[in-house]
């Protein structure tokens, strides 16, 4: 299998948590619905900041690009979180931000996708490479 297909199945099997809510791609997150319009915004993201491109990389290295991406989110609408399935989990943060601006700051952190979610809509998978 290409690693692109592989990539977009484990992405679609994967949970996204922001706090204790539960996003999926393709399905509605009602209760991060309520979190967007809490924040008077329109959209939100999921973003992570290690294992770029997909590659596993020493949790101390993670931990230090998860940071950096903090510091890049600061004075923005954000819930800490985790995605993943089975044995792959990385720290997320949904943000409250577009899709746009998330692809910048994904692009940023070399990470192959993102999660979107438009308030009333599905969750909804973003390729950045």
């Amino acid at each position: 299998m290409m690693r692109r297909a592989r990539l977009e199945r484990d992405y679609r099997a994967s949970c996204y948590y922001a706090g204790e809510d539960i996003a999926r791609i393709g399905q509605r997150a009602p209760a991060l619905d309520a979190l967007l319009r809490c924040w008077r915004v329109p959209e939100g993201v999921f973003i992570a900041a290690g294992n770029p491109f997909s590659r596993r990389m020493p949790s101390g290295w993670n931990a230090r690009r998860h940071a950096a991406l903090r510091e890049r989110l600061r004075g923005l609408p954000l819930v800490e979180g985790k995605g993943g399935a089975k044995c792959w989990w990385e720290a997320h943060y949904f943000i409250g931000i577009c899709a746009a601006r998330g692809k910048r700051l994904a692009r940023m952190f070399r990470q192959n996708a993102m999660v979107a979610l438009r308030r009333g809509a599905k969750a909804r998978l973003i390729w950045i490479f």
